[in-house]
């Protein structure tokens, strides 16, 4: 029998290490364990889909509701969302094969070698600035 993946214990609830700060029928959210910024969140969907390159057109309203349900949670935890950077690491550039969005905030307290890692719109993580669609 495979085992689950961490993000999928994480979303079922059988990892209890982890406390998640929103979590609905489709959709959960946590704190990064590598912190790149003060707010760091994962946004991620309960179902397990491998990664963005995976994402069909019929995905668009789950990465919308991603999206604002980050913001959301970043707001509930004091962050600002016009301060943040919102993205997904593009595969073969992610280190957990489960989809999940990175809110990261603010901006401006990413560190150099964390910039890299989440550079805008880079060949390994694409924003929510560029639609995803564009990729699909």
């Amino acid at each position: 029998m495979a085992t689950k993946c961490v993000f999928c214990s994480i979303a079922d609830g059988t990892d209890e290490k982890t406390t998640l700060l929103y979590r609905d029928d489709d959709i959960i959210v946590f704190k990064d364990i590598r912190p790149a910024a003060p707010h760091h969140y994962l946004v991620c969907p309960r179902q397990h889909i491998s990664d963005a390159k995976c994402l069909t057109h019929e995905h668009i309203d789950m990465v919308e509701s991603m999206i604002s349900i980050g913001k959301q949670v970043l707001r509930e935890q004091g962050g600002d969302p016009a301060e943040a950077r919102l993205g997904f690491h593009w595969p073969p550039f992610h280190l957990v094969s489960h989809l999940h969005l990175h809110v990261i905030s603010p901006q401006q307290n990413i560190g150099f070698v964390s910039g890299q890692v989440f550079r805008p719109n880079s060949w390994w993580f694409v924003t929510d600035r560029i639609p995803l669609a564009s990729r699909l």
